[in-house]
């Protein structure tokens, strides 16, 4: 049994802007397993986020993440969930068994990540919006957080390296 621990999928959590993406992409390639983005999944099945949002609204939008984030948990690997992902009950009951890692980026640091982005609940508000949404998430996200790693000012590498090592450590040092 100590096997399916050691397959134990990795989600990361965190507020858009925080590098879920590309730390997920590289500590999957890190350890050798798969990696999905369950926003792109969305975007190759779907459309682009933005249209459905404005189409179909956010629950619609929430009901097609949670979809796509059991079926990636299904798969296993690495996960990154889109920031409102963690809102969704049924996104949460999906990720039961996972181990959490929560990105934080400071208000500073993501001002220049997210300028000039589509994302839909920023159209309007820009960091102030953001800032409201991590206020609002906030709990939820430490909550499900096994590991918090803030990626304001770091290099995308140590950031790797400390969530590789972390995974390396809950599987009893295998990858």
């Amino acid at each position: 049994m100590s096997n399916e621990r050691a397959a134990a999928p990795v989600v990361i959590i965190g507020p858009m802007g925080a590098g879920k993406s590309s730390v997920g992409k590289r500590v999957a390639k890190q350890l050798g397993v798969p990696f999905t983005d369950t926003d792109r999944v969305i975007v190759r099945e779907h459309g682009p986020i933005p249209g459905i949002f404005a189409d179909r609204g956010e629950p619609a939008f929430r009901a097609l993440e949670a979809d796509a984030v059991a079926a990636a948990m299904a798969s296993g690997g690495v996960v990154a969930v889109g920031g409102g992902a963690v809102t969704h009950a049924a996104t949460r009951d999906a990720m039961a068994g996972a181990r959490v890692v929560l990105l934080t980026v400071s208000p500073e640091a993501v001002a220049e990540r997210i300028n000039g982005s589509d994302r839909p609940l920023l159209a309007s508000g820009g960091i102030d919006a953001w800032q409201t949404i991590m206020d609002e998430r906030a709990a939820t996200y430490a909550e499900l957080a096994h590991i918090v790693v803030d990626t304001s000012r770091r290099p995308m590498s140590h950031v790797v390296d400390d969530v590789v090592a972390w995974v390396r450590g809950t599987t009893g040092g295998t990858p």
